[in-house]
């Protein structure tokens, strides 16, 4: 049975179900993560970045199958918590998105560790040794300004933000205007949250 909350479904004979999309990421302790969600909702800012965090692994190789799930839990295990510092606010040069760079070389190690675990048939060109782990603060679209956010975001984040992430985090977006959410968790160097 098709349930609406996993397939978006439309009446239109030429439309098809959209899959969801998912992601790997760490969160950010709930103090940084209020003042990332306060800076977005004075802005206005909704796309899918809603829910603050950086992406260890991309969409490349977590399948809608879901089969991926069963390699977290061992990655994760074997994974320490990760110490992450988030730098001054930057626009990528392509403008896709407003963003503070996360310097951790423990999140690529922990990319690469996910990596080699799920030996995606295709990559990404940013997926590798040289990806740039970051927290979006916003996307790029027409409707948004990054550079009038830049500045906006320079004085919100003047200083770098620090943590340690203690969990690595399964998060799934619906489809195409939605947001990523949180669906479960592992603790890093430790067995899967409740």
């Amino acid at each position: 049975m098709l349930r609406w909350d996993d397939h978006p479904v439309s009446f239109f004979p030429s439309a098809r179900p959209v899959s969801p999309s998912h992601l790997l990421a760490l969160r950010p302790p709930p103090e940084i993560e209020a003042r990332i969600v306060a800076f977005r909702e004075a802005r206005g800012v909704r796309d899918a970045a809603a829910v603050p965090h950086v992406t260890v692994k991309a969409r490349s190789g977590l399948n809608d199958d879901l089969h991926w799930l069963d390699l977290i839990p061992a990655v994760a295990a074997a994974t320490p918590p990760v110490p992450v510092e988030l730098l001054a606010p930057r626009v990528f040069p392509n403008g896709s998105a407003l963003h503070l760079p996360a310097r951790s070389s423990a999140a690529v190690q922990l990319h690469l560790a996910l990596l080699d675990a799920l030996r995606p048939a295709r990559r990404f060109g940013y997926e590798g040794p040289h990806m740039t782990p970051h927290l979006t603060l916003a996307l790029g679209r027409r409707d948004v300004n990054l550079h009038a956010l830049l500045d906006a975001a320079r004085q919100a984040f003047p200083q770098p933000l620090t943590f340690t992430a203690t969990d690595l985090v399964w998060m799934r977006k619906p489809g195409p205007g939605g947001a990523y959410q949180p669906v479960e968790g592992w603790t890093l160097g430790g067995t899967a949250d409740p």
